[in-house]
């Protein structure tokens, strides 16, 4: 059960870590103005919601399995991206909107959180990896 639970991780990761190089990937385009921002924010709003479900799903299932200290490690971004969602203003697109995506450094705010959301899901990537090899080995 414990290894079910490693490898289930294990894809919602690399799936998340898709996500994390496709924010990048969409951002970086929008900087180097290959896109416009309306066509940009549309693209990322898209995977917003898959990314807050990805990471709050891995959260619950390390809870629900009493891994005690991955689950303290995936709370503050699960709590972080469900309050991102939240605290979208009222008008806007979505948690990325086109009229405020260039003002007050919007742009590169996103793109250093996409960083460290990519950084983050590297670290759960060899944890879950090392936590799997390790549950299969002693099953």
């Amino acid at each position: 059960m414990e290894a079910a639970v490693f490898i289930f991780s294990l894809i919602d990761c690399c799936a998340l870590i898709f996500l994390s190089v496709y924010f990048i990937i969409t951002l970086s385009d929008l900087e180097c103005d290959y896109i416009n921002a309306r066509a940009c924010c549309s693209k990322l709003n898209k995977w917003v919601i898959p990314e807050l479900v990805g990471q709050t799903l891995a959260t619950v299932l390390m809870l629900v399995s009493m891994h005690w200290f991955v689950f303290l490690l995936n709370l503050p971004v699960a709590s972080w991206n469900v309050y991102r969602f939240l605290k979208v203003p009222m008008g806007n697109m979505g948690v990325f909107d086109p009229t405020e995506i260039h003002n007050r450094g919007q742009l590169k705010s996103h793109m250093k959180e996409a960083m460290i959301k990519l950084g983050f899901h590297l670290l759960c990537f060899f944890i879950y990896l090392y936590s799997m090899i390790l549950a299969l080995i002693n099953d």
